[in-house]
């Protein structure tokens, strides 16, 4: 053999051992994310079941429900009923999607008995039906009592990709309850229930805000990411085998 012959396979060696180790790294990559994505699909699982056996229980009275956010600080899609008196002047605007149509959930402090209050998402409203004063028989008034869904509250904005609420303008980008509260006009010194309600869909007067619109059908496709990841493993590794063999044989 030439020594330049021996020059260059010497040469394709560590070249070769380099694929092979970057060949490796990314197979562990893609067995990570498929368990990764394996282990969501069963969170995602014990998530689902568990709302499906919150949203199917007994509307509870608000005492009850607050006794179970004290005690786990979760109270997500439990049914909960409240009685008290709406602040219209207090609405606070969620810029929402319903039904592929653009607009607003309409959030509105109800007084409750003992001066305390709390937000209850009473719907969706077109864009153009965001004042108040185009829906008047919505604005209900007097005593109510309302059935719905308890929203936990959120921490902070969920991502920095989410706009700033906007208080000038009445819109929200996310569920901020201190500022909803601080810019209703809320009297001072005015408690809050720690959490949302979201109102059922029994018809509000005049049909607007339309209520129901919490969303229950959570995506769960992690299984199908699971199998992507998972498959792409396996091809790297055939690559890898064939590439080893014919290596050898070379």
């Amino acid at each position: 053999m030439s020594g330049s012959a021996v020059s260059g396979f010497r040469a394709s060696r560590p070249a070769r051992l380099l694929a092979l180790v970057l060949g490796l790294v990314a197979f562990a990559v893609l067995i990570g994310l498929g368990t990764w994505q394996v282990e969501r699909l069963h969170w995602k699982e014990a998530l689902l079941a568990t709302i499906d056996q919150r949203i199917h229980s007994v509307p509870l009275p608000l005492a009850d429900i607050e006794k179970k956010f004290a005690e786990g600080g979760d109270v997500d899609y439990w049914p909960v009923t409240v009685s008290g008196q709406f602040m219209p002047e207090g609405e606070r605007h969620f810029f929402a999607t319903y039904e592929g149509d653009s607009g607003f959930y309409v959030y509105t402090p109800l007084k409750l008995a003992d001066g305390r209050a709390v937000f209850v998402n009473r719907g969706f409203v077109p864009y153009d039906l965001k004042d108040a004063g185009k829906r008047p028989a919505g604005q209900v008034t007097g005593e109510v009592t309302v059935t719905g869904l308890a929203r936990n509250p959120l921490p902070e904005k969920p991502s920095s990709m989410v706009p700033d609420n906007d208080t000038v303008k009445n819109v929200f980008y996310w569920k901020d309850r201190d500022v909803m509260a601080a810019s209703a006009g809320l009297p001072t010194g005015a408690a809050l229930v720690p959490f949302f309600i979201d109102a059922d869909k029994t018809p509000n007067p005049g049909g607007l805000p339309v209520g129901g619109v919490t969303m229950i059908d959570l995506p769960n496709s992690h299984l199908q990411y699971a199998v992507t990841w998972y498959g792409l493993a396996a091809a790297l590794a055939g690559v890898l085998g064939v590439w080893l063999f014919r290596s050898r044989r070379n």
